[in-house]
């Protein structure tokens, strides 16, 4: 079966930096719904037509990746606010973000903790990949017919492209 919209795929991939240094490798086959919010749009773009066993190899701008970083979305907050547990990697719904904290932060993102002070925690609202471009060697594992209940939800809950929370000591992108 050919990658048509509307379709499941499973993937396995080696995403690196444009120096060829590896950020992240997935082994093992995980599906995603193409016409859905599981891929990038490029990506998506790329796969058409392609089948199972066939290998693409990408390379994507900020823009078509991760977005340009993003200055704005860095923030310096109090660092009684959180939990006596925290750690930097640690991430924050911006929905969800502890009382006291300034307000200024838009509640759209989720929030990486990346430096911890005495006083002070900062947290970053960009995706961890934000401004780097990436090389993306993509494998097709198998194709087959998405359902009505997948293409109703519009996802197959695969988060790899998306931010999601990370409970703490979770390092992994997808």
């Amino acid at each position: 079966m050919k990658i048509t919209p509307q379709c499941v795929v499973a993937l396995t991939w080696t995403l690196k930096d444009t120096l060829g240094d590896v950020l992240d490798e997935l082994d093992e086959p995980i599906e995603f719904l193409l016409g859905g919010d599981d891929l990038l749009a490029k990506v998506e773009e790329a796969l058409q037509g392609h089948e199972a066993g066939d290998k693409l190899e990408l390379h994507l701008e900020p823009e078509n990746a991760f977005g340009d970083y993003d200055e704005s979305l860095v923030f310096l907050e109090p660092r009684k606010v959180f939990p006596a547990e925290l750690e930097e990697g640690m991430t924050f719904d911006g929905a969800a973000l502890p009382q006291g904290v300034s307000g200024t932060a838009p509640h759209q993102h989720i929030y990486t903790v990346t430096e911890i002070y005495p006083d002070h925690v900062v947290l970053d609202g960009n995706h961890p990949l934000a401004g780097i471009a990436i090389r993306l060697g993509l494998k097709v594992e198998s194709v087959r017919e998405a359902s009505e209940d997948e293409i109703g939800q519009g996802s197959l809950g695969t988060g790899f492209f998306k931010l999601e929370p990370l409970t703490p000591g979770s390092g992994t992108l997808h």
